[in-house]
This record gives C-alpha cells, sequence and structure tokens, in this order.
C-alpha cells in the first residue's frame, strides 16, 4: 500500500460541493476583490478566533510583514524570535528593516523556550520592541509563559499562527493571545484555500485599521494613500472557499487528533517511541492546543529513514532540513553556527509523516510497519 504524505482531494472530500457552490456565487457577483464576499468570512474568521478583527491579506507571509510594521517594528529595532520555523517568520522581519534575535527551542516541543528568550533579551544589543513565537506543526508554544514574559519586557507580541489555526489553550484561539496573531491559508494548511490567503487577526481596532490601509496600498480614501503600504488583498474567491470550508475545521483538526493518537499508539507497541534507546522521538499529544498540521518525529539516522519510507511508497517532508539562523539569507545577521545548538540538532532529526483527514487506520500501520521494517 502506499501512502502519499498529502492527498487534498481527500482532505477536502466533505467541503467540495460546498466550494463549488460558494466559488459559483462569486463569479456570478462579479466582486472580485475585497467586498461583501472578504468582508463575510473576515466575521467568520473573527468569530471563530474570538477576536473583533480579522483582516485578509494576499498570504500569510503578507501578514506578517503588514502586522509587523502596524506594530512599529522597523530600522534600529529587533525582534526576537524563532530560529526553527518556515522562512517568512524571520524574513517578514527584515523585510520592515528590523533584525530578528534568534532564541532556542525547547526539544520537546520544538517551539520557543521561555528560557532561551530570557536569555536572548538579557545579551540584545540592540532595541527589542517585539516576540515573535510560531506556533509550530500545530501546537501551541507556551502562551502562559511567553506572554507574561512579554509584558515584563514592555514588548508586544505577535503570534505566527500559520499552522495552528484552531488550535486553544484556556479558551484562547491560536493568534488570539497577543497583540495581533497572523494565519496563512495556503492549500496545504488545516484551513488551506486554492492558493495563497492571509490574515490578521487582533483584538485593537487603531491596529486593525492600519493593516486594512496598508493591505490597499497605504489609501485611507479613495486615491488618498497616507501611507507606501503593499497590494495585499485577499481576493473573494479565496474567501468564498475558505468560509465554505470553516465550518467543517473543528472535524477535522479532531481527526488531525485521532491519526495522531494512532501513530503514538502504534510506534510505542512497536518500540519505535516512547522509551529509552528507541530510535523515534513522538510528539505527545496536548489536547486542544495541538492540531497537528504536521506530525513530526524525529529520527536516528533520519536520511536513511526516509529514503527507506520512500522506496517503500511513503511520503515524508523534512520540516526544516536548515535553521533560519543558517540560512544562506540571514546568516550575515548571526548567530554562528554551534550557537543554537537544540534547532541546529531538531534540523538534523525531524521528519514529518503523512497526516491529513481522510488517512486511515490502515495506512497509519502502513507507515509504522515501514519504520519498524527499516530499524
Amino acid at each position: 500500500m502506499t501512502v502519499p504524505f498529502l492527498d487534498l482531494r481527500v482532505a477536502d472530500a466533505a467541503a467540495t460541493g460546498a466550494v463549488r457552490a460558494a466559488l459559483a456565487e462569486v463569479v456570478e457577483s462579479r466582486q472580485l476583490v475585497l467586498g461583501p464576499h472578504v468582508e463575510r468570512f473576515e466575521r467568520a474568521m473573527a468569530a471563530y478566533c474570538g477576536v473583533p478583527h480579522a483582516v485578509g491579506v494576499a498570504s500569510g507571509t503578507d501578514a506578517l510583514v503588514l502586522a509587523l510594521a502596524a506594530l512599529g517594528a522597523g530600522p534600529g529595532t529587533a525582534v526576537v524570535t524563532t530560529p526553527f520555523s518556515f522562512f517568512a517568520t524571520a524574513s517578514a522581519i527584515v523585510r520592515v528593516g528590523a533584525r530578528p534575535l534568534f532564541a532556542d527551542i525547547d526539544p520537546a516541543t520544538l517551539n520557543l523556550d521561555p528560557a532561551a528568550v530570557e536569555a536572548t533579551l538579557a545579551g540584545a544589543q540592540a532595541t527589542v520592541v517585539g516576540l515573535l513565537p510560531a506556533h509550530l506543526f500545530g501546537r501551541l508554544a507556551p502562551m502562559g509563559v511567553l506572554r507574561p514574559l512579554a509584558a515584563r519586557h514592555g514588548l508586544w507580541m505577535l503570534e505566527d499562527a500559520a499552522q495552528a489555526i484552531g488550535a486553544r489553550a484556556d479558551g484562547t484561539a491560536a493568534g488570539a493571545f497577543g497583540r495581533a496573531g497572523c494565519l496563512s491559508f495556503y492549500p496545504t494548511k488545516n484551513l488551506g484555500g486554492l492558493g495563497d490567503g492571509g490574515m490578521v487577526l487582533t483584538a485593537d481596532p487603531e491596529l486593525a485599521a492600519r493593516i486594512r490601509r496598508d493591505r490597499h496600498q497605504g489609501q485611507r480614501a479613495a486615491y488618498v494613500h497616507e501611507t507606501i503600504g503593499l497590494c495585499s488583498r485577499l481576493d473573494a474567491l479565496q474567501a468564498a472557499a475558505l468560509g465554505a470550508k470553516l465550518p467543517h475545521l473543528d472535524t477535522w483538526n479532531a481527526e488531525r487528533r485521532t491519526i495522531a493518537g494512532w501513530y503514538g499508539s502504534g510506534l510505542a507497541e512497536r518500540g519505535l517511541a516512547g522509551r529509552p534507546g528507541a530510535p523515534l522521538v513522538a510528539p505527545a499529544p496536548a489536547g486542544a492546543a495541538h492540531v497537528f498540521h504536521a506530525y513530526v518525529v524525529r529520527a536516528r539516522e533520519r536520511d536513511r529513514l526516509r529514503a527507506h519510507l520512500e522506496a517503500a511508497g511513503v511520503g515524508t517532508q523534512v520540516y526544516y532540513a536548515r535553521p533560519l539562523h543558517l540560512q544562506p539569507a540571514l546568516a550575515h545577521l548571526g548567530p554562528r553556527p554551534g550557537a543554537l545548538p537544540e534547532a541546529e540538532r531538531a534540523a538534523a532529526e525531524v521528519l514529518a509523516l503523512p497526516i491529513y483527514p481522510g488517512l486511515t487506520h490502515a495506512q497509519v500501520d502502513t507507515v509504522v510497519e515501514a519504520i519498524a521494517s527499516y530499524y
């Protein structure tokens, strides 16, 4: 049995009819950029995430750039963030002229380590204005510690919640813990569109107004541009498709947790994880605080295992083979190789296994058996 890493036809099957009907409505209306379809989806997302304001933009990367600029990050300032995330988490800081300061990760969760954040702040030479944690692979970063930490240091907090839509802790949704949160609707996300799309969530009306202005080339009134801004508008077709999928999101996230449970049980039963000396470290469940955008293990002989799985018909991915501080485009910012050992060790060990709504128990067993046959 082959097991693809991702099969969007299976994952999206429950919403296909509703998506097609929603797209037809947009085409018939001919209101394709911003307008009522986008506004309706923004209201739905604001209600779902428990915030007053949700601003649709063209991508998750643009959401970060627009939010950072609106929060005041720019030349002469620095933002503390994780070295182990998608490139945009750090590149967005550089795009607005600020400097990313990397703090190491917790080896158990792969999210920002609060103790490392404190150490980074203590050694900072620049004016630090904000903290940007990423909720990696769908698991909330430790908001109960990071939020008061940011407050003690007088920092705003911006969440990169691109991989964690629907994750919650103590009744608060991913993206609603800080001054603002950013979502991505890239097709592979738990709530994925038919192309690029993103959103900024916030409870701050002034911040929301600035982002609405700046997503539309700084335009406050017709042909009156207060800032340079971007051309970064969520189009109506994406908003309609996403709005049709949103009612399924909690069910899909629950299914991802179930599949993660199958993996955890299967790997433990075969002695592959969950005991000293096992060749894998499996991600621990975290209840509603983890939506398993990706099911990522840490594996001994990761690259050889991946080649073995590929030969067995099992798709995998590596997120991320190089931490951000060692990316060629960011390496001049420092720190040097070896300075963030947990991020660098994770980059050599992480392996993402197939997980998506519609993946069957038999397919999970196939993946587990293929791993067992290697070790």
